[in-house]
């Protein structure tokens, strides 16, 4: 991973407010002129990406800059480095709240970029962050700097193999292959262990067994999806501080057998773990949990419901197809949405004796 300084790269100037569409954003920096160069938009110091696993980038879905222009620059380092692996952390919009009429709009048109361009897709929702601040955190007022200590606590332990040493250490690439069974389905809902609000890290010290229930915990997902409403098809825990790799097998082994009806049986041993040796800053263990559920696409239903309810009476519409954009995809994007959640469903619903019997049939018309 590479960060880059502000002060010494830019993705061009936006000269006005992007008007919370998906469309304003669009052209901000594919029009013509120099907002058209590459450089504008990937940062210019490309031989130090050479040495870069890949990028990480951090976008709502629902205003227009984070979902409009965001997805653009998804796209446009994809086809600069296509060999590189691509990494979004994305904010969904809120099942309550909303602060903008054409979210589902922005958020549909978004994921239809996602689903091309993104290899790994780590889902956040401000709500579920909310909700982990009052219940387990105990905050009364939590602020937008608590809501970005647990991202940026997440974010950490997903990348700590690519910066410090351990027993059993990992990758990007190595966490796709594990935890990407189809390619379309790579959107994750995330979790962290143990969860502190700031500044009370080192009052807290959980064992393995304690960071991992809470690390599964239902309640302490950072999404709006409930993962006992669907099943997990794999699932990765990245543990951070020295601890015994046997205790680590064992407890996610004992998580498996104590909740196998929540795991397809046709995965076998379908939960990965890692092992980094350099604890986060103030503890002395912590744990990452990433998860590739079918219960996700509760998410992606809860939106397509919303833009369809618009979308066939062409609201807000004019707003959109005036910045340039065609009908042709909305509709596009909408049946990729409607797509996405219909392949969630099948494998949720799809059983090992299902395909045993599909070979069945695959042998009996051979032998005809």
């Amino acid at each position: 991973m590479l960060l880059y300084e502000v002060r010494e790269h830019a993705l061009g100037v936006i000269d006005e407010g992007n008007k919370r569409k998906f469309s304003r954003s669009k052209p901000q920096v594919s029009s013509a002129g120099k907002r058209d160069n590459d450089d504008y938009v990937i940062p210019p110091t490309k031989k130090l990406i050479t040495m870069s696993p890949g990028f990480q980038v951090c976008h709502s879905l629902g205003g227009g800059t984070g979902s409009g222009m965001g997805t653009l620059l998804i796209s446009k380092i994809r086809e600069e480095y296509p060999d590189r692996m691509m990494l979004t952390f994305s904010v969904f919009p809120s099942p309550k709240v909303s602060d903008t009429v054409v979210e589902p709009y922005n958020a549909t048109l978004s994921v239809h970029q996602l689903v091309e361009n993104a290899d790994e897709c780590m889902v956040l929702d401000n709500e579920a962050l909310y909700d982990i601040c009052f219940r387990t955190l105990k905050l009364s007022t939590p602020s937008f700097g608590d809501l970005n200590h647990l991202i940026s606590a997440t974010m950490s332990g997903v990348t700590c193999s690519l910066r410090f040493p351990g027993q059993l250490n990992s990758d990007l690439r190595k966490l796709a292959v594990n935890l990407i069974p189809f390619p379309r389905l790579h959107f994750f809902m995330v979790g962290f262990a143990p969860l502190t609000s700031r500044g009370s890290q080192q009052y807290i010290s959980l064992t393995v067994p304690e960071l991992t229930q809470q690390m599964w915990d239902a309640k302490n997902m950072m999404c709006a999806a409930d993962p006992r409403h669907g099943r997990y098809l794999t699932a990765s825990a990245m543990f951070r501080g020295k601890m015994s790799t046997k205790e680590v097998d064992e407890q996610i082994l004992n998580v498996q057998n104590k909740n196998s009806s929540y795991f397809v049986e046709w995965i076998p041993n379908n939960v990965k773990s890692s092992v980094c040796d350099i604890p986060p800053t103030g503890i002395k263990m912590a744990s990452t949990f990433v998860g590739n559920s079918t219960s996700i696409q509760e998410m992606f239903r809860r939106v397509s419901e919303q833009f369809t309810a618009m979308f066939r009476r062409k609201a807000f519409l004019h707003w959109y197809t005036g910045e340039g954009m065609d009908e042709m995809e909305f509709t596009e994007a909408e049946s990729n949405m409607n797509d996405l959640v219909a392949e969630y469903q099948q494998y949720q619903d799809a059983t090992a004796e299902e395909e045993g019997e599909y070979e069945d049939e695959e042998e009996e018309a051979y032998e005809s």
